[in-house]
């Protein structure tokens, strides 16, 4: 009862933590339900810019790699290394998951810095990069526990539970507490830096337009790069946790 009480608590925080709201926002409504297009909007150019890179590049595959197949044999490459390091040797059916959540918060992270949202007026508001938005963060990071759980639960059935309760039973309330502050983690971490990148970047350009902002943006596009490989390496590693049992 106590471990329901407690899941339910840490999903009314997630909830009241969707509604945080910095500065203002466009929303649309559709039917009963508010969305918010601002995030929407932002979200369907990184999936547009995703798709057609892609489609031009492997549509017509070269036995001799051109620059632009070598590039995304490169990437795939990596997102392969990186799980296969995390998860193990059963890492070849997380591959699309992870190199998904990797590409969509790298392009994100870096569309914030070189796409001209700003341009585009909106009646509220402003767009941005979509994990400049806490809730573009907390549903990768519930994406991400929804994953690790099932691949747990799909190893070792409902053996998989056993772990909280190892190596005593007396860390029952801790390990279970431990599952809820992953997500909490992965999502504030990533909202935290984006958000601050942008805002520093507005800040300078707002007292020195000139010269002063451009090194704080290529310092911005090195760590939104290293953002996306934190985010996407911990929930491999994470999944790879939970495959295996250990901590």
């Amino acid at each position: 009862m106590n471990v329901l009480l407690c899941y339910i608590n840490t999903l009314n925080r997630f909830y009241d933590i969707s509604a945080v709201e910095v500065g203002q926002h466009f929303y649309w409504q559709i039917g009963y339900f508010q969305v918010h297009a601002q995030v929407l909007i932002t979200s369907w150019v990184v999936i547009a810019i995703l798709l057609i890179s892609t489609i031009l590049v492997v549509r017509n595959p070269q036995t001799i790699p051109t620059s632009g197949q070598n590039f995304f044999e490169y990437v795939l490459e990596f997102i392969r290394d990186v799980s296969k390091t995390q998860i193990g040797e059963e890492y070849g059916p997380w591959v699309p998951f992870i190199g998904t959540l990797f590409l969509f918060i790298f392009v994100s992270n870096w569309s914030g810095a070189l796409l001209p949202w700003k341009i585009i007026k909106l009646p509220h508001g402003e767009l941005a990069a979509p994990t400049n938005d806490i809730n573009t963060t907390v549903a990768l990071a519930l994406l991400t526990s929804v994953a690790y759980f099932y691949a747990g639960i799909s190893k070792k059935g409902l053996a998989y539970f056993g772990k909280y309760i190892q190596p005593t039973p007396i860390l029952l309330p801790i390990n279970i507490l431990e599952d809820f502050t992953k997500p909490l983690s992965l999502s504030f971490r990533l909202f935290g830096n984006i958000l601050a990148d942008e805002l520093v970047v507005v800040v300078l350009v707002s007292l020195v337009p000139l010269v002063v902002p451009i090194p704080v943006m290529f310092l911005g596009l090195f760590t939104s790069g290293i953002q996306a490989l934190i985010f996407a390496t911990l929930a491999a590693a994470y999944i790879g946790e939970s495959m295996e049992g250990h901590h």
